[in-house]
């Protein structure tokens, strides 16, 4: 089976010619210089493949963000449509009383509700209280750089791509 030209392998097959030549104390074979040289060009051309897919997911996935804007904006514009006429039809309901067109039935129907206008104001039996608990990561991050040790947290080091 073909060894694929992929960056990965690419990577282990570099790191397996930097054993060989470190192996033989620095000292490069004609065949190392010429596989170091195709190494690096695969390198290289791979690397500007994978940016140019990359550059163009990016601007897929920002024709994509605004689609949704556009489709949410066009979301809010029906919902505010249907508001204004859901809004007229009732006010007809309220002038004339319940009607029928058709087999369709406009009417009203009743139901309560409650506006609570400062809820600090109101007797504590009449409260919920909902408590959400995180964590302090900029304070848990400055205490572990310190030096102390806190069960079940860790800084972690990572990597990110940097492209310029």
């Amino acid at each position: 089976m073909e060894n694929k030209k992929t960056l990965f392998n690419i990577s282990i097959n570099y790191n397996e010619l930097m054993y060989e030549i470190e192996a033989n104390e620095g000292i490069l074979t004609d065949e190392q210089i010429t596989a170091l040289e195709i190494t690096e060009n695969e390198l290289q051309s791979k690397s500007i493949a994978y940016l140019e897919v990359i550059k163009g997911k990016e601007a897929f996935v920002m024709q994509i963000e605004d689609e949704i804007k556009r489709l949410q904006a066009l979301k809010k514009v029906n919902n505010n449509i249907t508001a204004r006429l859901k809004d007229n039809l009732l006010t007809a309901v309220k002038v004339f009383g319940s009607f029928e067109v058709g087999l369709t039935k406009f009417g009203v129907r009743k139901s309560q509700s409650i506006s609570v206008e400062d809820v600090n104001s109101l007797p504590q039996q009449y409260k919920v209280v909902k408590v959400t608990e995180s964590a302090d990561k900029k304070l848990l991050k400055e205490v572990i750089k310190s030096g102390e040790v806190i069960p079940g947290v860790q800084l972690l080091h990572n990597l990110s791509l940097k492209i310029n």
